[in-house]
């Protein structure tokens, strides 16, 4: 019998909790390998806690349960923990224990503290075993608790796997096996274990669906000096991609043996992996050296090559035709016929699957209309999917992924009459936007150092975005890709605030968001190039690749400057030069009015 409401199933988790001895039990929101976003199977926190936001870790004792999660979710999860027995922990906010500090505060003497090792990474892992160790407790981790509840648990992902052709990888996998090997030989490494989904999908050149959205397959990968084992589910390969790994030196075993594998492994041997990212069940059953080092391969993708820059720019094209024909089809349909936030996404989407070598949306669409656009990752669902009226701001932040590039922009679009505040914020949020854009920089700089560009005119007016200005994406993988970012806030991760690289692609989307009134974000992406070079050093600066209108119904040109007003004036004569050959005669006209000079 399925279990009803959350607090029928923490319940039902306290009593496998007392069967086993266990004071603590912890949650997080992972599956084997640190992804990001997870597919229906992992989902066990969401299905315990009721919370559905994509990052968040639930702790669970016999007389309280709690959840974090970060400010891009505080009020979705106010709403959605309204009326159980979670209580929101509201992670970086004043005042408020991290998840281990909250363990390390809480765990008895002697107690118990138990968490599934697979969804666990070490580095987190091996925190918590000094918890328990400092207080006389125990582990347990070799059980999946909400897995022991959950009835009606979906299916463990297993999709087919294909090959994403040199022409649009624009390297072998052979070429990038070399140059992960001279990475280990640099580190004096003998196997490098790989378990982040999209370094190996990068890695061996292939794409599979394991999760919604992110165009991976479930596996794990070991490399050695000789050799190279692809740890995956045989049954999602087919012969091609058989073959394919044969000619490339990829030898394939069963998913669950890596284990094994790991434990296998003489102790005599120097192992190369990322705490942060391989699981605890994994690392516990070393018995080899360890070096601890971000993988060789998140740089590597992170870095496009010229084969990928310039199918990415066609992508975003493409893209920006899709989005300007959905931007000029709202503005004569508002307040004409019925429109729901639902309705005018599934509208951009049909523009998108209209595109050659389309595969699927980057990530489910946020189409936010009014105050629900104050929610940063909002989506909306048949309870709450309002009716756009012909006033306000609806925020639409989508993406796709094309054979030839992924992309991820956010427009927020004038339906009718708005205030003057809201002209003033959406102007500002302009601003910002442009400033980073125009950025010029000597090579060395990370993202911390240019954030002030975007959040600047924001905090002069005491507003803040409780998010990063941007982050990296992912070439047909995860829309959400590092180590390149831009956030103000300096990262605690090995290699967490690397210097921007030429090929790099980053967002720039600076936001207000006024809970229950409106949420306003500008999004494009940037691609980071070489400028002169000259006796100070290299300068760098950036290539804005998304092309679609920034709505001029919502700016107020008096409050930009002229240097401001000139590069607003720019993008959008790039960007009528971009879609206007692919429009209609009607389209092109009005995106001739949407770009015209201010």
């Amino acid at each position: 019998m399925e279990l009803a409401n959350v607090s029928d199933r923490i319940g039902a988790l306290r009593r496998e909790m007392r069967g086993r001895g266990i004071d603590m039990y912890i949650v997080p929101t992972s599956d084997f390998h640190e992804s990001e976003y997870v597919g229906d199977y992992f989902k066990a926190r969401s299905y315990l806690t009721g919370f559905s936001g994509s990052a968040g870790t639930a702790v669970i004792t016999q007389a309280e349960a709690g959840l974090w999660t970060d400010g891009r979710y505080f009020i979705q999860a106010q709403g959605e923990l309204s009326g159980s027995p979670v209580t929101l922990y509201r992670m970086g906010e004043e005042g408020v224990p991290t998840v281990k500090e909250y363990v390390e505060e809480n765990l008895c003497e002697g107690g118990c503290l138990g968490f599934d090792g697979r969804v666990v990474n070490a580095s987190d892992g091996e925190a918590y075993e000094k918890i328990v160790k400092d207080k006389q407790g125990k582990l347990a981790v070799l059980e999946d608790l909400v897995g022991a509840i959950w009835e009606e648990r979906p299916a463990f992902p297993k999709n087919p796997v294909f090959v994403l052709e040199e022409k649009y990888a624009g390297e072998s996998a052979q070429s990038k096996l070399r140059r992960v090997r001279e990475k280990m030989n640099e580190e004096q490494a003998d196997i490098h274990i790989l378990t982040s989904l999209y370094d190996i999908a990068w890695l061996f050149n292939v794409r599979g669906g394991d999760i919604a959205h992110v165009p991976v397959v479930m596996s794990f990968a070991v490399i050695t000096m000789e050799a190279c084992v692809w740890f995956v589910h045989s049954e999602v390969l087919n012969d091609e991609v058989c073959r394919y790994c044969e000619e490339n030196g990829i030898t394939i075993s069963e998913y669950e043996a890596v284990y094994g594998y790991a434990e296998s492994i003489p102790a005599k041997k120097r192992v190369l992996l990322n705490k942060r990212i391989v699981n605890y069940r994994i690392c516990s059953g070393l018995r080899a050296e360890l070096v601890q080092a971000p993988n060789p391969t998140e740089w590597m993708k992170a870095v496009k090559n010229e084969t990928e820059i310039a199918n990415i720019r066609r992508a975003h094209i493409k893209d920006g035709v899709a989005f300007t024909k959905f931007m000029y089809w709202l503005k004569n349909h508002i307040g004409k016929e019925t429109i729901t936030e639902i309705s005018a996404a599934d509208y951009l989407q049909e523009r998108r699957q209209e595109q050659e070598l389309f595969m699927d949306v980057s990530f489910d669409t946020i189409s936010a209309y009014g105050a629900n656009a104050a929610m940063m990752h909002y989506a909306p669902t048949p309870e709450t999917d309002a009716v756009l009226q012909p006033e306000g701001f609806l925020l639409v932040d989508s993406g796709g992924h094309y054979l030839d590039g992924s992309t991820d922009i956010t427009r927020t679009l004038a339906l009718g009459a708005l205030s003057h505040e809201q002209k003033h914020y959406f102007t500002t949020v302009c601003r910002s936007n442009l400033h980073l854009a125009a950025a010029k920089f000597l090579y060395g700089c990370r993202g911390t150092n240019l954030d002030i560009l975007a959040r600047g005119p924001l905090w002069e007016l005491g507003l803040d975005y409780k998010c990063g200005t941007g982050h990296g994406i992912g070439y047909v993988l995860n829309v959400h890709e590092g180590p390149n970012a831009f956030r103000w806030k300096q990262s605690t991760e090995p290699g967490g605030d690397c210097a921007l690289e030429e090929g790099m692609v980053t967002t720039d989307e600076p936001g207000v968001y006024l809970e229950g009134q409106y949420g306003i974000r500008t999004e494009n992406e940037l691609l980071c190039r070489k400028a002169q070079k000259n006796d100070y050093g290299q300068f760098m600066e950036f290539e804005i690749i998304t092309y679609a209108p920034i709505d001029l119904d919502a700016i107020l040109p008096e409050e930009m400057t002229e240097r401001e007003r000139g590069l607003l004036n720019g993008y959008h004569k790039m960007v009528y030069g971009k879609v206007s050959p692919y429009l209609n005669d009607g389209e092109r006209e009005w995106l001739r009015k949407y770009t015209r000079e201010i």
